[in-house]
């Protein structure tokens, strides 16, 4: 099947070997994302609900160039340092997310890239065109 890389100036651009987002058929598998400002490619200001915000409307922005949105989440990963910042990403992500809620894994890690506090990443499942 014909793979679509997908890619936006509305969110990081890559910093490695690797597409923000895949495409095929339905399926698009969205990279990683850690709490990088498009503009400036540099870590949002702020504490932790500020990183959670800003992995929250990358991951939507890439969404949103693949044709989707957030609601087409079918299953999303989320990665931190220090897994007691887990009841704040479930607050954060009900701002950004509504019943049905995808299937999720927390998963806590030694490191981030850029010393991140925390990464997403997930797949859509897109509705077919008519």
């Amino acid at each position: 099947m014909k793979r679509e890389i997908i890619s936006t100036d509305k969110a990081p651009q890559a910093i490695g070997t690797y597409s923000q987002a895949v495409k095929i058929g339905t399926t698009v598998y969205l990279s990683g994302q850690i709490p990088l400002v498009p503009e400036s490619m540099e870590m949002v200001e702020g504490d932790m609900e500020q990183q959670i915000r800003r992995v929250f409307d990358n991951l939507q922005a890439v969404a949103q160039a693949a044709g989707g949105s957030l609601a087409d989440m079918a299953k999303l990963n989320v990665f931190l340092t220090d897994l007691s910042h887990f009841p704040l990403v479930n607050q954060v992500m009900a701002d950004y997310f509504r019943q049905p809620y995808p299937a999720r894994a927390a998963i806590g890690v030694a490191a981030l890239p850029r010393n991140a506090g925390v990464e997403m990443d997930g797949v859509l499942e897109l509705e077919i065109s008519r």
